[in-house]
């Protein structure tokens, strides 16, 4: 059975560095090290016992998937697990033990969502029936990227269904394969989404990192609620070939982690130029950086940040967020960063009329979608539902009862096949050059350059919107948790805690295009003085260890 609360009976703290503790859970039989505790675990915890043979990439493939399988029955955070992980992880150990290693990632465990698609055993579905034993031509880009520096795809997280692109009364985390994803920090926790199961696998250590995708909030979201660090990175910085799709324009590929560090070593891997997605030809420089590289507890010297106060909004349940983010300004200066209040976006009021700011009703997005969704299906080489466009995709959902529809309706679905705009005419880039006007020059960008700012701060839960029309950048870090007086509120269904005591917040750092060097570097320092996500523990705790499958 899995732990409610930590036990540190065999938890041992046995160093700090770089702001970070390093946890430890009992020893090595192979050499009697210290063995790393897999709920805190980083990906430089897990190279150095690597390195000196304290253990192996094949016992921690064996560690992670028992750990899935001990609290999966109630999180459903994983779909499925890669059935050939030990053998790749074997694999690996013998590179390893040959004098080869291909980088920071070789023989780590990684958790990837349900709509990056791989060609192996594994499915790639978005949570739905409608795609199950469909063969892509090859792994996706990222997950190709991923393979060759030797991390071991470990298995598909959960996610909210289609990417929270397809109902207006689902719930994040839920889909037909998988079930209901529930965070670990509260009972029927809302892990948010739509990388739910990402920010739940690695809230609680059931793989070294996780990789999702976001349009809009899909990974600064689940990773704000779930104690972690995330990157949402520039549209173009990472490949979507072969990514099941909600918009061109909008999506991206990124990290959730429980370290900067960790989130930084990912992006160097999966950024890139990528011949299969034009987007990526935007990519500003030839060699990408080496983003961990940016990692200091000195980075925020000097920055100039700004808050745009007239985009954060009070609420009566959000006191706790705003009370602390207003409490890190201090921390800021004490870090050596000059903070410009009230860096107001010049024309919040026209994007708050902005019909496209919500991806649901943005007929952009909505014309993507119809375009894009039938590319996917098209690509696929074995495709056992015939599915090629989006009716066919609607009708098929209509009729397969474990959809659940008609509970879980289709409307942002018809709302898509409903529009008079289609990809490529003359009113499409009317309305993406108004988009992209909302979503830099009368937002992010008007602030940055009307106040001189290197970037932005606002509440994690506020921040994704504004991003995601542009396709600007986010990074968020911990902040902090509600506390344990806050009411306990549920969804519509009865199904999920949207809010309650413990609840995660963190966060976001606002940057131009391809910035993304700058915000790890500011993140990282932030994250150094604060550890935020060390304070708490969440309540549902896998017990299984390294020490436990050696």
């Amino acid at each position: 059975m899995f732990a409610i609360k930590l036990s540190l009976v065999f938890s041992t703290l046995l160093s700090v560095g770089s702001g970070l503790a390093y946890v430890t859970y009992g020893t090595s039989p192979r050499n009697g090290q210290a063995l790393p505790d897999l709920l805190y675990a980083t990906i430089d915890d897990l190279q150095s016992g690597l390195a000196a043979g304290t253990f192996t990439s094949v016992d921690l493939v064996k560690a992670y998937v028992a750990r899935i399988d001990e609290v999966n029955p109630v999180l459903h955070a994983v779909i499925e697990t890669n059935p050939d992980a030990l053998a790749i992880a074997a694999s690996l150990d013998a590179e390893r033990t040959d004098g080869s290693t291909r980088g920071m990632l070789h023989g780590i465990p990684i958790c990837i969502k349900d709509n990056i698609a791989t060609l192996d055993k594994m499915n790639n579905t978005a949570g739905s029936f409608a795609l199950l034993g469909a063969i892509p031509p090859s792994d996706s880009t990222v997950a190709a990227k991923l393979k060759a520096a030797g991390a071991i795809i470990i298995g598909k997280c959960n996610l909210s269904q289609w990417a929270n692109y397809r109902s207006s009364n689902s719930t994040n985390g839920w889909t037909s394969r998988g079930g209901q994803t529930m965070g670990a920090y509260y009972p029927m926790q809302d892990p948010s989404g739509s990388s739910s199961g990402p920010g739940v696998v690695s809230s609680i250590g059931l793989a070294a990192a996780a990789v999702g995708t976001e349009t809009s909030g899909s990974i600064i979201s689940p990773s704000s609620r779930n104690s972690l660090t995330g990157i949402k990175p520039s549209v173009g910085l990472t490949s979507r070939y072969l990514v099941v799709p909600i918009s061109q324009t909008q999506d991206t590929i990124g990290p959730l982690t429980r370290t900067m560090m960790d989130a930084a070593y990912i992006l160097s891997v999966i950024a890139g130029e990528d011949s299969h997605d034009n987007y990526t030809s935007a990519i500003p420089f030839e060699t990408i950086p080496d983003y961990a590289a940016e990692c200091t507890s000195e980075g925020l010297q000097n920055a100039k940040i700004g808050i745009p106060r007239n985009a954060i909004t009070v609420s009566k349940t959000n006191g706790p967020e705003i009370t602390a983010f207003n409490a890190s300004i201090d921390i800021f200066k004490k870090l050596g960063a000059t903070i410009v209040d009230n860096a107001d976006f010049p024309d919040l009021a026209g994007y708050l009329n902005f019909t496209g700011a919500g991806y649901t009703t943005d007929p952009v997005v909505g014309a993507d979608f119809v375009f894009d969704v039938a590319n996917y299906f098209n690509e696929m080489t074995t495709n056992p539902n015939h599915i090629v466009n989006l009716q066919q995709l609607i009708n098929f959902t209509e009729t397969y009862p474990p959809e659940d529809y008609p509970d879980r309706n289709i409307a942002t679905w018809l709302g898509a096949a409903s529009l008079n705009i289609t990809m490529g005419d003359a009113d499409y880039y009317t309305a993406l050059l108004e988009q992209y006007y909302y979503g830099s020059n009368a937002t992010i960008l008007g602030a940055l350059e009307t106040y001189d700012l290197d970037a932005l701060i606002i509440p994690s839960s506020m921040s994704p919107g504004y991003a995601a029309i542009a396709g600007y950048p986010i990074v968020t870090v911990p902040l902090g948790y509600y506390p344990a007086t806050t009411n306990v509120t549920y969804n519509s269904r009865g199904t999920l805690v949207e809010l309650g005591p413990n609840f995660p917040f963190g966060l976001s750092f606002y940057g131009r295009r391809f910035s993304e060097a700058t915000l790890v570097k500011y993140a990282c320092a932030f994250e150094a003085a604060t550890n935020y996500r060390q304070l708490r523990d969440p309540y549902i705790i896998p017990n299984i260890q390294l020490v436990d499958v050696m």
